[in-house]
């Protein structure tokens, strides 16, 4: 062998040799106290970090054990917690001068506790940074050289992490979000930073946030200012905690939009396609997808905002939300206003369940416009809304009222054979709370038996108690509507009918031969004898 080979050969095994054995000379642990240290003053929070070890191969320092404590005002358990911890270093730095320049942080699997106070004013992670009070002062570490190490990070991940979010004081279920990843380029407390988020919903839908933030507020970190584009996939409404449950809203969403907040005011902006839609408690699913385009800006120290726009749209038929919210107490109180005008009547057949509207079995509604007009105020749970709705030239198909009141059809002279109800207009004052809902002035143009108005209440077990009077060819005829929504019962006012045609008698405007058949037509329908 050639003398050069010889040293190459011989320079090379010296390399292993020392590639080897610098991990037994250099205790890694060593770092342990000052990064305990570092990490715990950055935080405000205790850090514990377990048996370090070094691997020059893989140009790190992995660590198991880690835990990051909690506020204390929320409990003993740990606010982050993970099995193991790898970190990139500068190998040379670390080897000739013991500073530790870390290059590179990944957390992997942790398990991640975000808890609400039970007052809803902050969360667990708000005073990450900021001195607290319990966090105790480690004591200095020497190192062997008698130097303190310096910590600097340019990469922060954390991968196939666990998030829990809960709200202290809750009856609801934590909701549990798997599969979480993180990634930090350049993180800097004092300097705006790129990031990256991700993570399974408890749906089974996903969510990726992407953009920059920072400075990091410490002390306060809900503060801390950031920009990002934000898209969700089948985010389950009802239990995203982002809307209050008790407004009963429900759907699978999928979200495109912009988050953004400069440590006062957070706006929202984008769009969103629901399907599965449900925007009362006691409704049932939309038969059609749902899509809406808003954009709200929120205060976060008032914890209040404003709903500058909300398209909600189905087809042609758009309706327009506007208002104001109130988050700051346990339950959210709104002051909203919805305004739609002109809405084509089929394209809104497939919204009627998800309102809590029920028609009797088979029937549908077809063609005309219908307008709304109405105001919601209060605390979601006991929210009441007050206005008008207004239905025009349209037909309750597959169910025939004429037929049901064939005898007062018969005073207008009018035939009822078809199968269906044409609505010349439908107008009323309603109101909706939790005490079930009110309408008043109620003013039914139909062809086939004329004028119908009254008033009447649908309690929140859907049962009809509603007064109606039908002006039939100068002839009053009021009778009341029971039963259900889906089972509709017409009872007679014998009463009512009786003074009625006294009064037409007494004034001299007595019944025609034909009118007074159809007087008796509708006293044997409701089967009752024709008052004396």
């Amino acid at each position: 062998m050639k003398p050069g080979v010889k040293i190459g050969a011989i320079v090379v095994g010296v390399l292993l040799l020392i590639l080897i054995a610098i991990p037994f000379l250099v205790d890694a642990n060593t770092f342990r106290p000052k990064l305990e240290s570092e990490m715990s003053e950055a935080l405000g929070r205790p850090v514990k970090i377990g048996n370090i070890s070094l691997s020059l191969l893989s140009g790190g320092v992995s660590a198991d054990d880690i835990s990051i404590a909690d506020d204390p005002a929320f409990g003993a358990a740990p606010f982050v917690k993970a099995k193991s911890l790898k970190v990139g270093v500068e190998m040379i730095p670390l080897i000739f001068s013991k500073k530790l320049n870390v290059t590179e942080i990944t957390l992997e699997q942790p398990q991640i506790s975000l808890v609400k106070s039970a007052d809803g004013e902050t969360w667990n992670f708000s005073s990450l940074g900021g001195k607290n009070a319990a966090t105790p002062k480690p004591a200095e570490p020497t190192s062997p050289s008698g130097s303190n190490p310096s910590v600097s990070v340019a990469k922060l991940k954390i991968s196939d992490g666990q998030l829990t979010l809960s709200h202290a004081g809750s009856t609801q279920k934590p909701r549990v979000y798997d599969k979480v990843s993180i990634e930090v380029s350049n993180l800097s407390l004092t300097s705006a930073f790129p990031f990256t988020l991700s993570a399974g919903l408890p749906s089974g839908g996903t969510v990726k946030l992407e953009g920059r933030a920072g400075p990091f507020v410490a002390g306060n970190a809900t503060l801390t200012p950031f920009d990002a584009k934000a898209t969700v996939e089948k985010l389950d409404l009802a239990d995203s905690a982002v809307i209050d449950p008790a407004m009963g809203i429900a759907g699978l969403a999928d979200l495109n939009g912009t988050v953004s907040s400069d440590g006062h005011e957070a706006k929202a902006a984008g769009t969103l396609k629901i399907t599965k839609f449900q925007a009362v408690a006691k409704g049932s699913p939309a038969g059609r997808p749902v899509e809406v385009t808003y954009s709200f800006i929120h205060d976060l120290a008032k914890r209040s905002g404003t709903v500058a726009q909300c398209d909600i749209a189905m087809g042609k038929a758009v309706a327009h939300l506007t208002g104001t919210y109130d988050a700051h107490e346990a339950v959210t109180v709104v002051n909203l206003k919805l305004y739609g005008p002109n809405m084509p009547v089929d394209e809104l057949q497939a919204m009627l369940p998800a309102v809590g509207v029920e028609l009797p079995p088979k029937a549908t509604l077809k063609g005309g416009d219908i307008d709304v007009n109405l105001v919601t105020a209060g605390p979601v749970d006991k929210q009441v809304t007050t206005g008008m709705v207004r239905l025009q030239n349209t037909q309750l198909a597959n169910f025939n009222l004429g037929s049901k009141l064939s005898a007062i059809s018969a005073l207008s002279g009018k035939s009822s054979g078809s199968n269906d109800t044409s609505i010349q207009n439908f107008s009323s004052d309603v109101r909706v709370s939790p005490d079930g809902t009110q309408a008043n002035n109620i003013n039914l143009t139909i062809p086939a038996l004329g004028v119908v108005t009254g008033a009447g209440k649908v309690s929140p077990a859907r049962q009809l108690a509603f007064k109606m009077n039908a002006s039939v060819q100068g002839t009053e005829v009021p009778f009341a509507i029971q039963g259900t929504a889906s089972d509709p019962k017409f009872v007679p006012d014998v009463k009512g009918i009786a003074v009625g045609l006294l009064k037409q008698q007494l004034t001299g405007k007595g019944l025609g031969s034909g009118q007074q058949g159809a007087v008796s037509g509708v006293m044997g329908m409701f089967n009752k004898k024709k008052p004396h």
